[in-house]
């Protein structure tokens, strides 16, 4: 084949191999942020690896001269076989082996040398048919639409849909398939054709293979990370959720991070949400931001003047399965599905921004660990002044505010956040086996003094219990010095400091 159709082909290449090579970025920022926290750092420094190795691959093309459309052939090989494995390759590395940044970063480098080579070559071979100015234009155009595509489909139906694994390989599919019609575009020697066939074959088979048993690779490098039985694995848009059961303790994970215990939990959300029910006079209305897994809502429940509930978290795959799975419901007692609550999917800086409805008496903040810029915003200066505008008359808030021993310098900046804000706080905290010591922060417009009597039959909290959560000895009392805002996000530095010092 030659002349106009076989450029209208190439041309197609190109948005498919542009496509591909900005998933298969994608992909490794994406699992680099799940496995590591700190999402913009980690897309940061992927992202800046990969253009760096994109650039090495253009610049070493010039050293490829001869049999152009064998070694463009050969490149997509490579490309299909390392960027269609690179999901794999990194969870691997991530179970296997205590170096994941250097396989991560390896990893990339590879792939981005081998998406830096195709354009160029591809340019080359082209040349002969058109005009080098018109080819510029046509081949720069279509490899932007391919990076649009890439950026629409990822988010919208490859990681909801796909899931990370299956979504490298996919694509690695494509540049597979890319590689092998290519052989059928150009005549060549016999024996030239029948090995570019072979290996452009082989690597579909490789790749086909691969997505036959990514599913059972997945479940079986699941198991090996955690300690326990894997029984449910289910990759949202938002997050990864992971829950395993051993005897009576079953587990949450979410993007690899411990969420709760089922042995433990009724520590953590009764010291959440009992103190700020019981700062308010006559609570009705309450809010939760983040907890789809409703256990603070089954909390909330427990008391019966809670006339309404509403809970805002973002993830609608996490609130159904804690609605819908029955072995997941048990554990909230049912509580998403009680009558008096209310379920909404948003993100809650924005919902809280666009409320105009009736103030809460309690409010609840039940989000992750601030381990990234998506979950800092949440705990930041202005934050916690919308919040003060959807807040009833005596109303009370609970924050979860990380570890204050394993993680003071983000626990002290919470605190003196909300100060900060405008809130009178009272910080606590709480011992919680599967997390160790917890802190949390009480909050209202006026500074909280008395409570009314806890609630009976609670597992953890009583009146004694409660009175010892606000004294906190030496290496444990707050010390803030810094604002968490909007523009700046010292808390997830902060974070990610204490944590690392750790070892976590």
């Amino acid at each position: 084949m030659t002349g106009a159709p076989t450029a209208r082909v190439l041309f197609l290449s190109t948005i498919l191999i542009a496509t591909c090579g900005l998933v298969y970025e994608l992909v490794a920022g994406a699992l680099a942020s799940y496995l590591l926290g700190d999402s913009v750092f980690q897309f940061s420094t992927v992202i800046g690896a990969y253009l760096t190795a994109m650039g090495v691959g253009s610049w070493l093309s010039r050293y490829l001269e001869k049999d152009l459309v064998a070694r463009f052939v050969e490149v997509e090989v490579a490309v299909a076989l390392l960027g269609g494995f690179s999901a794999p390759l990194l969870f691997a590395g991530f179970t296997y082996t205590p170096g994941f940044r250097a396989v991560l970063y390896i990893v990339v480098g590879l792939v981005g040398t081998g998406v830096g080579l195709e354009l160029p070559l591809l340019i080359r071979i082209l040349e002969s048919r058109t005009s080098l100015k018109e080819l510029v234009a046509r081949v720069l155009a279509l490899d932007y639409v391919g990076a649009l595509a890439a950026s629409l489909l990822f988010p919208l139906f490859f990681l909801p849909h796909v899931g990370l694994l299956r979504t490298s390989l996919v694509l690695g599919l494509v540049n597979a398939i890319v590689a092998l019609w290519t052989t059928f575009l150009f005549e060549a020697p016999a024996h030239v054709l029948t090995r570019l066939r072979v290996l452009s074959g082989g690597a579909v088979v490789a790749l086909g293979v691969g997505l036959a048993v990514a599913g059972d690779l997945e479940k079986r490098m699941e198991r090996d990370l955690f300690a326990d039985p894997v029984v449910m694995s289910v990759q949202t848009s938002y997050q990864r959720l992971v829950l395993t059961h051993s005897h009576r303790d079953t587990r949450l994970f979410i993007d690899g991070a411990l969420q709760f215990s089922s042995v433990d939990e009724y520590r953590y959300h009764e010291a959440l949400v009992h103190p700020a029910v019981a700062a308010v006079t006559a609570p009705k209305r309450a809010l939760v931001m983040g907890g789809g897994d409703g256990l603070a809502v089954r909390e909330i429940l427990k008391h019966p003047e809670i006339t309404s509930v509403v809970l805002v978290d973002l993830d609608p795959e996490m609130t159904r399965l804690f609605t819908e799975r029955e072995d997941l419901a048990a554990l909230n007692g049912g509580a998403l599905s009680d009558p008096r609550v209310t379920v909404v999917n948003d993100d809650a800086f924005a919902w809280v921004r666009n409320y105009t409805g009736p103030g809460f008496d309690v409010v609840i903040s039940d989000f992750p660990d601030p381990n990234n810029f998506g979950l800092g915003k949440l705990y930041t200066l202005t934050f916690y002044r919308l919040l003060q505008r959807i807040l009833a008359p005596g109303a009370a808030v609970s924050v979860q505010a990380t570890s204050p021993l394993f993680s003071p310098q983000a626990y002290g900046c919470i605190v003196e956040t909300m100060r900060e804000a405008g809130l009178a706080v009272r910080p606590y905290h709480a011992y919680v086996p599967s997390f160790g010591e917890w802190g949390f922060v009480l909050a209202s417009m006026a500074p909280i003094t008395e409570f009314r009597p806890v609630l009976d039959g609670l597992r953890f909290l009583n009146a004694e219990t409660l009175a010892t959560l606000f004294h906190f000895p030496v290496d444990l009392a707050p010390q803030g010095t810094v604002v968490n805002r909007l523009d700046n996000q010292l808390l997830v530095r902060l974070y990610t400091e204490d944590w690392r010092e750790m070892g976590r």
